[in-house]
Protein backbone atom coordinates (compact mmCIF):
# COMPACT_ATOMS: atom_id res chain seq x y z
CA UNK A 1 0.00 0.00 0.00
CA UNK A 2 3.18 2.38 0.88
CA UNK A 3 3.23 2.23 -2.98
CA UNK A 4 0.07 2.82 -4.04
CA UNK A 5 -0.36 6.02 -6.33
CA UNK A 6 -2.56 8.57 -5.82
CA UNK A 7 -3.93 10.74 -8.72
CA UNK A 8 -4.68 14.00 -7.79
CA UNK A 9 -7.27 16.54 -9.10
CA UNK A 10 -5.01 18.51 -11.73
CA UNK A 11 -3.34 15.17 -12.65
CA UNK A 12 -6.87 13.37 -13.27
CA UNK A 13 -7.70 16.05 -15.26
CA UNK A 14 -5.38 15.82 -17.85
CA UNK A 15 -5.23 12.68 -18.32
CA UNK A 16 -8.62 11.80 -19.17
CA UNK A 17 -10.55 14.89 -20.87
CA UNK A 18 -14.41 15.10 -20.39
CA UNK A 19 -14.13 13.54 -24.45
CA UNK A 20 -12.87 10.51 -23.32
CA UNK A 21 -14.38 9.71 -20.38
CA UNK A 22 -17.39 9.79 -22.41
CA UNK A 23 -15.85 7.07 -25.33
CA UNK A 24 -14.77 4.83 -22.24
CA UNK A 25 -18.58 5.22 -20.67
CA UNK A 26 -19.81 4.37 -24.11
CA UNK A 27 -17.38 1.50 -24.66
CA UNK A 28 -18.83 0.16 -21.39
CA UNK A 29 -22.26 0.03 -22.09
CA UNK A 30 -21.98 -1.02 -25.67
CA UNK A 31 -20.01 -3.85 -24.23
CA UNK A 32 -22.59 -5.39 -22.16
CA UNK A 33 -22.82 -3.49 -18.85
CA UNK A 34 -25.70 -3.51 -17.08
CA UNK A 35 -26.67 -0.18 -15.27
CA UNK A 36 -29.57 -2.16 -13.39
CA UNK A 37 -27.15 -4.42 -11.98
CA UNK A 38 -25.53 -1.76 -10.11
CA UNK A 39 -25.00 -2.13 -6.51
CA UNK A 40 -26.84 0.45 -4.23
CA UNK A 41 -24.92 3.96 -2.79
CA UNK A 42 -25.06 3.25 0.91
CA UNK A 43 -25.63 6.23 2.83
CA UNK A 44 -24.48 6.82 6.60
CA UNK A 45 -25.24 9.37 8.62
CA UNK A 46 -22.55 10.58 11.46
CA UNK A 47 -22.86 13.66 13.93
CA UNK A 48 -20.59 15.73 11.10
CA UNK A 49 -22.77 14.95 8.44
CA UNK A 50 -22.83 11.72 6.08
CA UNK A 51 -20.77 9.22 4.44
CA UNK A 52 -21.33 7.75 0.76
CA UNK A 53 -20.36 4.63 -0.01
CA UNK A 54 -19.98 3.70 -3.39
CA UNK A 55 -18.51 0.34 -4.54
CA UNK A 56 -18.71 -1.36 -8.36
CA UNK A 57 -17.18 -4.27 -9.49
CA UNK A 58 -16.49 -4.64 -14.15
CA UNK A 59 -14.42 -6.12 -15.92
CA UNK A 60 -10.68 -5.94 -15.47
CA UNK A 61 -11.64 -3.31 -12.41
CA UNK A 62 -13.05 -3.53 -8.66
CA UNK A 63 -13.33 -0.01 -6.81
CA UNK A 64 -15.08 2.00 -4.08
CA UNK A 65 -15.83 6.20 -3.50
CA UNK A 66 -16.03 6.58 -0.14
CA UNK A 67 -17.19 10.41 0.18
CA UNK A 68 -17.97 12.84 2.99
CA UNK A 69 -20.74 15.21 2.86
CA UNK A 70 -20.34 17.99 5.84
CA UNK A 71 -22.92 20.54 5.95
CA UNK A 72 -21.01 23.17 8.26
CA UNK A 73 -17.65 22.56 6.23
CA UNK A 74 -17.85 25.71 4.40
CA UNK A 75 -18.71 28.13 7.49
CA UNK A 76 -14.85 26.18 8.55
CA UNK A 77 -13.57 27.80 5.29
CA UNK A 78 -13.02 23.93 3.95
CA UNK A 79 -15.28 21.80 1.61
CA UNK A 80 -18.49 20.52 1.57
CA UNK A 81 -18.01 17.54 0.17
CA UNK A 82 -14.45 15.63 0.44
CA UNK A 83 -13.71 11.94 -0.55
CA UNK A 84 -11.01 9.86 -2.22
CA UNK A 85 -11.50 7.04 -4.87
CA UNK A 86 -10.10 3.30 -4.27
CA UNK A 87 -9.34 1.36 -7.71
CA UNK A 88 -8.65 -2.73 -7.21
CA UNK A 89 -7.32 -5.14 -9.57
CA UNK A 90 -10.78 -7.41 -10.46
CA UNK A 91 -9.54 -10.97 -10.17
CA UNK A 92 -7.48 -10.42 -7.06
CA UNK A 93 -8.56 -7.17 -5.56
CA UNK A 94 -5.33 -6.20 -4.58
CA UNK A 95 -5.52 -1.59 -4.78
CA UNK A 96 -3.86 -0.55 -7.56
CA UNK A 97 -4.17 3.54 -7.06
CA UNK A 98 -6.07 6.07 -5.24
CA UNK A 99 -7.20 9.35 -6.71
CA UNK A 100 -9.52 12.81 -5.56
CA UNK A 101 -12.96 11.50 -5.56
CA UNK A 102 -14.44 14.90 -5.74
CA UNK A 103 -11.92 15.14 -8.90
CA UNK A 104 -13.55 11.99 -10.46
CA UNK A 105 -16.98 12.92 -9.90
CA UNK A 106 -16.74 16.39 -11.26
CA UNK A 107 -15.89 15.12 -14.38
CA UNK A 108 -18.05 11.98 -14.47
CA UNK A 109 -21.21 13.22 -13.78
CA UNK A 110 -20.84 15.68 -16.77
CA UNK A 111 -19.80 13.04 -19.18
CA UNK A 112 -22.48 10.80 -18.06
CA UNK A 113 -25.09 13.93 -18.90
CA UNK A 114 -22.85 14.28 -22.58
CA UNK A 115 -23.24 10.68 -23.31
CA UNK A 116 -26.65 11.04 -23.08
CA UNK A 117 -27.18 14.35 -24.31
CA UNK A 118 -25.30 13.08 -27.99
CA UNK A 119 -28.45 10.85 -28.26
CA UNK A 120 -31.46 12.78 -26.79
CA UNK A 121 -30.33 16.43 -28.50
CA UNK A 122 -30.46 17.56 -31.81
CA UNK A 123 -27.40 17.83 -34.02
CA UNK A 124 -27.95 21.62 -34.03
CA UNK A 125 -28.29 22.66 -30.57
CA UNK A 126 -26.40 25.11 -29.96
CA UNK A 127 -27.92 27.15 -27.10
CA UNK A 128 -27.46 25.98 -23.34
CA UNK A 129 -29.05 27.27 -20.35
CA UNK A 130 -27.10 26.10 -16.98
CA UNK A 131 -28.47 26.52 -13.72
CA UNK A 132 -26.04 26.67 -11.14
CA UNK A 133 -22.52 28.02 -10.47
CA UNK A 134 -20.28 25.43 -8.87
CA UNK A 135 -18.07 22.77 -10.47
CA UNK A 136 -20.54 20.67 -11.81
CA UNK A 137 -22.14 23.90 -14.23
CA UNK A 138 -18.90 24.17 -15.40
CA UNK A 139 -18.28 20.85 -16.23
CA UNK A 140 -21.55 20.87 -17.70
CA UNK A 141 -20.79 23.56 -20.00
CA UNK A 142 -17.53 22.30 -21.43
CA UNK A 143 -18.79 18.41 -21.75
CA UNK A 144 -22.27 19.57 -23.36
CA UNK A 145 -19.71 21.63 -26.19
CA UNK A 146 -17.84 18.52 -26.35
CA UNK A 147 -21.14 16.23 -28.31
CA UNK A 148 -23.34 19.44 -29.67
CA UNK A 149 -22.25 22.60 -31.37
CA UNK A 150 -22.64 24.82 -28.75
CA UNK A 151 -22.48 28.62 -29.35
CA UNK A 152 -24.53 30.68 -26.60
CA UNK A 153 -24.94 29.80 -23.28
CA UNK A 154 -27.10 31.54 -20.24
CA UNK A 155 -25.94 31.02 -16.74
CA UNK A 156 -28.71 31.23 -14.15
CA UNK A 157 -27.75 31.51 -10.31
CA UNK A 158 -28.72 32.40 -6.90
CA UNK A 159 -25.87 34.40 -6.58
CA UNK A 160 -26.02 36.59 -9.81
CA UNK A 161 -21.72 37.64 -9.40
CA UNK A 162 -21.05 34.17 -9.10
CA UNK A 163 -23.32 33.85 -12.30
CA UNK A 164 -21.32 36.10 -14.50
CA UNK A 165 -18.40 34.45 -13.24
CA UNK A 166 -19.05 31.49 -14.51
CA UNK A 167 -20.66 33.27 -17.79
CA UNK A 168 -17.37 35.02 -18.20
CA UNK A 169 -15.19 31.22 -17.82
CA UNK A 170 -17.91 30.04 -20.69
CA UNK A 171 -17.21 33.44 -22.86
CA UNK A 172 -13.19 32.14 -22.79
CA UNK A 173 -14.11 29.36 -24.79
CA UNK A 174 -15.37 31.38 -27.50
CA UNK A 175 -19.25 31.57 -26.34
CA UNK A 176 -21.59 34.30 -26.44
CA UNK A 177 -21.92 33.66 -22.59
CA UNK A 178 -24.73 35.75 -20.28
CA UNK A 179 -25.49 35.88 -16.67
CA UNK A 180 -29.11 35.98 -15.24
CA UNK A 181 -30.66 35.93 -11.90
CA UNK A 182 -32.48 33.45 -10.46
CA UNK A 183 -34.75 36.03 -9.39
CA UNK A 184 -35.41 37.49 -12.27
CA UNK A 185 -38.39 35.45 -13.64
CA UNK A 186 -38.84 37.04 -17.03
CA UNK A 187 -35.56 36.66 -17.64
CA UNK A 188 -35.05 33.16 -16.53
CA UNK A 189 -38.11 32.15 -18.71
CA UNK A 190 -36.50 33.55 -21.10
CA UNK A 191 -33.57 31.50 -21.22
CA UNK A 192 -35.27 28.07 -20.72
CA UNK A 193 -37.78 29.01 -23.65
CA UNK A 194 -34.84 29.65 -25.72
CA UNK A 195 -32.53 26.53 -24.60
CA UNK A 196 -32.30 23.95 -26.96
CA UNK A 197 -29.87 22.30 -24.01
CA UNK A 198 -30.63 23.02 -20.15
CA UNK A 199 -28.23 21.37 -17.53
CA UNK A 200 -30.09 21.68 -13.72
CA UNK A 201 -27.09 21.45 -11.59
CA UNK A 202 -28.09 22.72 -8.22
CA UNK A 203 -28.63 22.14 -4.90
CA UNK A 204 -32.72 23.07 -5.64
CA UNK A 205 -35.05 20.94 -3.71
CA UNK A 206 -38.31 22.29 -5.38
CA UNK A 207 -38.45 22.84 -9.45
CA UNK A 208 -36.66 25.60 -10.93
CA UNK A 209 -38.89 26.97 -13.40
CA UNK A 210 -42.21 25.86 -14.70
CA UNK A 211 -41.59 22.91 -17.22
CA UNK A 212 -44.47 24.04 -19.96
CA UNK A 213 -41.33 26.71 -21.06
CA UNK A 214 -39.32 23.97 -21.85
CA UNK A 215 -39.54 23.57 -25.92
CA UNK A 216 -40.29 20.64 -27.99
CA UNK A 217 -37.16 19.00 -28.71
CA UNK A 218 -35.28 20.89 -25.85
CA UNK A 219 -33.01 18.14 -24.05
CA UNK A 220 -33.33 18.58 -20.16
CA UNK A 221 -30.16 16.99 -18.04
CA UNK A 222 -30.60 16.93 -14.41
CA UNK A 223 -27.87 16.20 -11.93
CA UNK A 224 -28.51 17.81 -8.47
CA UNK A 225 -29.56 15.25 -6.30
CA UNK A 226 -30.27 11.57 -5.23
CA UNK A 227 -32.68 11.92 -3.03
CA UNK A 228 -36.69 10.74 -3.25
CA UNK A 229 -37.95 14.37 -1.78
CA UNK A 230 -36.11 16.76 -3.70
CA UNK A 231 -36.32 17.65 -7.22
CA UNK A 232 -34.87 20.70 -9.98
CA UNK A 233 -37.48 19.84 -12.16
CA UNK A 234 -41.59 19.32 -11.96
CA UNK A 235 -44.42 16.54 -12.78
CA UNK A 236 -45.51 19.08 -16.23
CA UNK A 237 -42.47 18.48 -17.92
CA UNK A 238 -41.68 15.06 -16.64
CA UNK A 239 -45.30 13.80 -18.32
CA UNK A 240 -44.26 15.80 -21.22
CA UNK A 241 -40.91 14.07 -21.55
CA UNK A 242 -39.10 10.97 -22.75
CA UNK A 243 -37.38 10.25 -19.90
CA UNK A 244 -34.14 8.34 -19.79
CA UNK A 245 -32.66 7.26 -16.72
CA UNK A 246 -29.01 6.03 -15.64
CA UNK A 247 -30.99 2.69 -14.35
CA UNK A 248 -34.79 2.61 -13.91
CA UNK A 249 -34.36 0.67 -10.46
CA UNK A 250 -32.46 3.62 -9.20
CA UNK A 251 -34.20 6.35 -10.40
CA UNK A 252 -37.71 5.01 -8.81
CA UNK A 253 -35.05 4.79 -5.23
CA UNK A 254 -33.67 7.74 -5.29
CA UNK A 255 -34.62 10.17 -8.32
CA UNK A 256 -37.04 13.16 -6.47
CA UNK A 257 -38.02 14.59 -10.08
CA UNK A 258 -38.93 10.74 -11.34
CA UNK A 259 -40.22 9.98 -8.34
CA UNK A 260 -42.51 12.71 -6.94
CA UNK A 261 -44.89 12.53 -10.34
CA UNK A 262 -45.26 8.60 -9.93
CA UNK A 263 -46.89 9.06 -6.15
CA UNK A 264 -48.57 12.10 -8.02
CA UNK A 265 -49.83 9.60 -9.96
CA UNK A 266 -49.29 11.90 -13.34
CA UNK A 267 -46.75 9.04 -14.52
CA UNK A 268 -46.70 5.25 -13.68
CA UNK A 269 -43.02 3.34 -13.89
CA UNK A 270 -43.66 2.13 -17.39
CA UNK A 271 -43.36 5.85 -18.51
CA UNK A 272 -39.44 5.63 -18.13
CA UNK A 273 -38.17 5.16 -21.73
CA UNK A 274 -35.43 3.55 -20.91
CA UNK A 275 -32.07 3.41 -18.75
CA UNK A 276 -28.47 4.93 -20.48
CA UNK A 277 -27.73 1.67 -21.98
CA UNK A 278 -31.06 1.09 -24.07
CA UNK A 279 -29.89 4.93 -25.11
CA UNK A 280 -26.94 4.51 -26.04
CA UNK A 281 -27.82 0.72 -27.84
CA UNK A 282 -30.46 2.29 -30.01
CA UNK A 283 -33.70 0.59 -27.91
CA UNK A 284 -34.90 4.52 -26.79
CA UNK A 285 -36.29 6.57 -29.79
CA UNK A 286 -37.31 9.76 -28.70
CA UNK A 287 -40.17 11.98 -30.40
CA UNK A 288 -40.99 15.76 -30.81
CA UNK A 289 -41.35 16.35 -27.21
CA UNK A 290 -38.76 17.56 -24.65
CA UNK A 291 -36.42 15.05 -23.98
CA UNK A 292 -35.28 14.85 -20.16
CA UNK A 293 -31.95 12.80 -18.65
CA UNK A 294 -31.95 12.24 -14.97
CA UNK A 295 -28.99 10.80 -13.44
CA UNK A 296 -28.13 10.48 -9.67
CA UNK A 297 -24.55 9.33 -10.15
CA UNK A 298 -24.46 5.69 -9.96
CA UNK A 299 -21.01 3.54 -9.10
CA UNK A 300 -20.25 1.64 -11.85
CA UNK A 301 -19.42 5.51 -14.16
CA UNK A 302 -17.02 6.01 -11.13
CA UNK A 303 -15.57 2.80 -11.59
CA UNK A 304 -15.19 2.98 -16.01
CA UNK A 305 -14.27 6.40 -15.50
CA UNK A 306 -11.57 6.02 -12.77
CA UNK A 307 -9.88 2.56 -14.61
CA UNK A 308 -9.61 5.10 -17.89
CA UNK A 309 -7.71 7.44 -15.84
CA UNK A 310 -5.60 4.90 -13.94
CA UNK A 311 -4.85 3.08 -17.27
CA UNK A 312 -3.92 6.99 -18.89
CA UNK A 313 -1.64 7.27 -15.91
CA UNK A 314 0.16 3.37 -16.48
CA UNK A 315 0.83 4.47 -19.90
CA UNK A 316 1.98 8.02 -19.48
Amino acid sequence: MSDLPYIDGDTLRRLVPVEDAVRALAGALRGGLDPEGGTPRQVAGVPAGQLLLMPAAHGRYAGVKVVSVAPGNPARGLPRIQGTYLLFDGGTLTPVAAMDGVALTALRTPAVSALAAAHLAGPDARSLAVFGTGPQAWGHVEALRAVRPVERVTVVGRDLGRARGLAARSAGLGLTAEAVSMGDGRAVARAVASADLIACCTSAREPLFPGDLVADGATVVVVGSHEPDAREIDGDLVTRATVVVESRAAALAEAGDVIMPVRAGLIGPEHLAGDLADLVNGEVKPGPAPRVFKSVGMAWEDLIVAAAVHEAWAGR
